[in-house]
């Protein structure tokens, strides 16, 4: 099916010949391109879509690029608006706003989040850009303005805004008057003044008036270009000259109703029936044309039209597209309804029926509607439902639901299914359940009634496959309200009931199951359902939902401890991105998955390599989850690097663009936040977290909170070592053998690690080392076939001194001393400030320092520079820098202020007072 895209809403609107020159235009729109934004705005017929064209043709000679963007009423739709304004930017510059489309026109995603990527994109550009949106009153609504407004606000410098429109914008003017970043050109300056009126009259149109004539007609028009057109093709034949301009008056719609009134009387019967009767297109195409009006003489007859200047606009080079002026077209379509009132519904008959054969469903629906056809338009929404669907086109879908009548879709439904999977999809609940409650009744009235009582169905073969459809979307609903046993239920019975070749319904009433138990914590049983999703989608080639699965059977080997299966999982996923180079959304989520994946086996370089694929991909190429899951994984990379400040103000924001999509969100954002700030000592704001989560120890666990309590575990430990005689601590240890338990019982072996991880600092910090290295042990013994490091290297200087005496105890055991030697490269000795430091820290280094090394390492925490401390000992600069190489190696650090805080934590050097 072709996209339902319009090509030429995005062509720059050519230069006629014979256009008069007005560089005082142009300086004004000069000056304009300079500032953040240019308004012009008119009334209808001022010329402003010209004016804006010409200075954009001289300025093509200079390295100023455009984008052009004609809107129509439908573009007050968001979905329409920002898809249409985004191809329109990657045309102008290409890469610009990659991969757009599909996330725009799919699932609810925070149009400032697409915004943000492509801002970011514009300010690489190195050449100057101008954005023009013409006949913006069209679009302006509120759900518009909110997107504007951001735009507005962010557009780098070399990014231009020009808006042409018939109604000021409630955009910020005042604002940006104030600042300066405004240029206006309204009706005062777009009025021909008398020396255009004359040049206009005289050269482009060839009437020779005389000079009484002309005054005349620029002072009754008042520089109005559309009434001195309309007067010019009016004149044009006429004796008596004088008189008609004396008696012309061109300040109501009734004098331009008059105007183009002699203006069609004028044209001969074959042109004036080809004017009438093709003015119920938007958009004009010489097949199209034909289609409407029964003739064979269309793109002749355009071509006619075009250079006779009877306010017909080309839209391309190729002179096949083409659009009336508004104003003419709003008079045209009045003329019409006035002589052929029969003739218009089936006008819009034969051009809704051309788009259907083109395979256009949006013009043939409308064109179908216009006719007051609503059974036809509800046919073709019933086609056009399943191929939008699989190219997530579901806002296209919801757009038409106000357009339709209720009493149509109750009755029909195939149409009342497919509306109610368009909703949903867009997190949209309100109604669904009376509209399936409806078409199951429809369904249940046919079985009892036999085939005199069959429904409404535009698509028969789509009848047989609403049985299971309803089911799942019961299901769904189930899930959405935390119901997961019905949701079981329903996912059992949409199986059940489904076609024997719908396999949609069945991958996603089994994707449903899988997430209703992944909920429960039965991963296993999670697992087995979104396999078994993912491969009745590879059935039904829905690529982008298989993408989708892929994060969720990913995530689920994660939390098993199972990170090779999970990077099988990405990789898989990544190639068949690769085989269906059109299924762009979702590339950018396997990257993170695999940075996710190198992050806990201690690949800092691996796993920023996939973080940086991501971001070049763009938000636009990932799913629903996408924008928060990057801002994650970037945010412990930049702590990692000592950006603290960076890491929680993009915790912040993934807490802001958070989407759950109906998956549990068994890691909340805020819980990873709160274990940053831990790190950190920020005790008290962790505190509060939990107060606010009402979280204790004597909580019911369960595995949709599991992260929130081991998080509070964590705090507990912090607790004890700001309070130590305080009962943090002895409340932890039973707790966390709570959570042990139902790990364990669960099979999330990540979280058995990690809380093993926790009972050994517990046992360490209680001064049982024998009940510690026997927990850290078996979290060892579990972690080493799956590489994990992060667990263990993220802990700090407690958990090294352990792993020391791990690798004394069991020389021959690899595992540990490499861990041990990622604690220090990766700054783990160095990690939580809230970290509890036994008797056995003190040696926690694998290679001791020698005894000069100590010198210089005490001469380090002072003052002096290096030069000084080379003079003071004795030795060259070099060797000092030998020296401190190798210190820094030891103590797995890379600057002086770190090897000083490392030493210190490690009772190698004496502690200064505060630390």
């Amino acid at each position: 099916m072709a996209s339902p895209l319009i090509e030429t809403k995005l062509y720059r609107p050519r230069i006629r010949q014979g256009v008069v020159a007005r560089p005082r235009l142009g300086e004004l729109l000069s000056r304009g391109s300079k500032s953040r934004m240019t308004l012009v705005s008119a009334p209808a017929g001022f010329g402003k879509t010209t004016a804006v064209a010409e200075w954009l043709a001289g300025a093509a000679v200079g390295r100023r690029s455009a984008a052009w963007l004609s809107l129509d009423a439908r573009d007050s739709q968001p979905a329409s608006f920002w898809t249409y304004l985004v191809t329109a930017l990657q045309r102008a510059a290409p890469g610009v706003g990659a991969g757009a489309l599909p996330l725009l026109q799919s699932a609810p995603t925070s149009v400032e989040t697409v915004l943000a990527t492509v801002l970011n994109e514009l300010g690489a550009l190195s050449d100057p850009l101008d954005l023009i949106l013409d006949d913006y009153h069209l679009a302006d609504t509120p759900d518009i303005r909110t997107g504007m407004t951001f735009l507005l606000e962010h557009l780098p410098p070399q990014v231009h805004l020009v808006i042409c429109t018939r109604a000021d914008p409630a955009l910020p003017l005042a604002r940006l008057r104030a600042r300066g970043e405004l240029v206006e050109l309204r009706a005062a300056d777009l009025r021909f003044t008398a020396d255009e009126t004359a040049a206009y009259l005289d050269e482009a149109v060839g009437l020779k008036l005389i000079a009484a004539d002309v005054e005349a007609l620029e002072q009754r028009t008042e520089g109005w270009i559309a009434a001195l057109k309309l007067a010019a093709l009016s004149l044009r034949g006429r004796e008596d000259v004088s008189d008609f301009v004396a008696g012309f008056a061109g300040d109501d719609r009734y004098v331009v109703d008059y105007l183009v009134e002699e203006v069609l009387g004028r044209q001969s019967d074959d042109v004036r029936d080809f004017l009438l009767r093709t003015s119920v297109l938007n958009r004009l195409h010489g097949p199209l044309c034909d289609a409407v009006t029964g003739r064979q003489d269309g793109r002749a007859m355009l071509e006619v039209l075009d250079r006779a200047n009877l306010f017909v606009d080309r839209l391309d080079d190729r002179r096949r597209w083409y659009r009336y002026h508004h104003l003419f077209a709003d008079v045209l379509r009045t003329h019409l309804a006035d002589e052929r009132p029969d003739e218009v519904a089936s006008l819009h008959r034969r051009a809704g029926q051309w788009y259907a054969d083109a395979g256009e469903p949006v013009p043939a629906v409308g064109h179908a509607l216009e006719a007051g056809d609503v059974d036809r338009a509800a046919d073709l929404v019933e086609r056009a439902i399943p191929a939008l669907q699989r190219d997530r086109q579901e806002a296209t879908i919801c757009g038409w639901i106000k357009d339709l009548p209720d009493d149509v879709v109750r009755v029909r439904p195939v149409l009342a299914v497919g509306l109610v999977g368009a909703l949903m999809t867009r997190g949209e609940f309100e109604g669904v359940e009376d509209r399936l409650d409806g078409a199951e009744r429809l369904l249940d009235d046919c079985g009892r009634a036999g085939p005199a009582a069959e429904p409404v169905v535009g698509d028969r073969s789509a009848l047989a496959r609403l049985p299971g459809a309803i089911e799942m979307y019961r299901s769904a609903l189930s899930l959405a309200r935390g119901d997961s046993s019905a949701t079981l239920l329903h996912a059992r019975r949409a199986i059940d009931r489904a076609a024997a070749d719908d396999h949609v319904i069945r991958a996603a009433a089994a994707a449903l199951s899988g997430l209703a138990s992944w909920g429960s914590g039965d991963l296993d049983a999670a697992h087995a359902s979104y396999s078994a999703a993912v491969e009745g989608l590879l059935r039904a080639g829905y690529v982008a939902d298989v993408l989708g699965c892929s994060i969720t059977l990913a995530d689920i080997r994660i939390t098993q401890g199972r990170l090779t299966d999970a990077q099988r999982t990405y990789e898989r996923a990544l190639r068949l991105a690769a085989e269906a180079p059109d299924t762009l959304r979702g590339s950018s989520d396997m990257y993170v998955g695999l940075c996710q994946i190198a992050w806990e086996r201690g690949d800092a370089a691996a796993a920023t390599g996939h973080l940086q694929r991501a971001r070049e991909l763009g938000e636009l190429a990932g799913l629903p989850q996408h924008p928060y899951r990057w801002r994650v994984a970037q945010a412990r990379i930049l702590d990692a690097e000592g950006d603290q400040a960076g890491a929680l103000d993009l915790l912040e924001e993934a807490e802001r663009v958070y989407t759950g999509d109906l998956s549990p969100d068994v890691r909340p954002v805020p819980a990873t936040r709160v274990r940053l700030l831990l790190t950190h000592g920020d005790l008290g704001e962790a505190r509060d977290w939990a107060r606010r989560q009402g979280l204790t120890t004597d909580d019911e666990l369960s595995y949709v909170r599991e992260y929130e309590h081991i998080t509070l575990a964590r705090i507990l430990l912090a607790a004890h070592t700001a309070e130590p005689s305080g009962s943090a601590l002895g409340t932890a240890a039973p707790f966390l053998q709570r959570l042990l338990t139902a790990a364990e019982a669960g099979g999330r072996s990540a979280a058995v690690i990690e809380i093993l991880v926790l009972l050994a600092r517990v046992h360490d910090a209680h001064g049982d080392s024998a009940a510690a290295l026997a927990a850290l042990e078996r979290a060892l013994t579990l972690a080493e076939p799956q590489g994990h490091v992060r667990v263990f290297a993220d802990d700090g200087p407690p958990l090294t001194a352990l792993l020391t005496t791990v690798v004394r105890q069991r020389p021959g055991w690899a595992y540990p001393r490499r861990l041990l030697e990622a604690a220090h490269r990766t700054g783990g000795a160095t990690g939580e400030a809230t970290g509890t430091t036994s008797a056995a820290t003190r040696h926690a280094l694998v290679e001791p320092l020698s005894e000069r090394e100590s010198e210089v390492l005490r001469l380090l925490a002072g003052e002096l520079a290096g030069p000084d401390i080379a003079r003071r000992l004795h030795v060259s600069l070099n060797t000092l820098r030998t020296h401190t190489r190798h210190i820094y190696t030891k103590l797995g650090v890379n600057s002086r202020r770190e090897a000083v805080r490392v030493a210190a934590r490690l009772d190698l050097i004496p502690r200064a007072p505060g630390r």
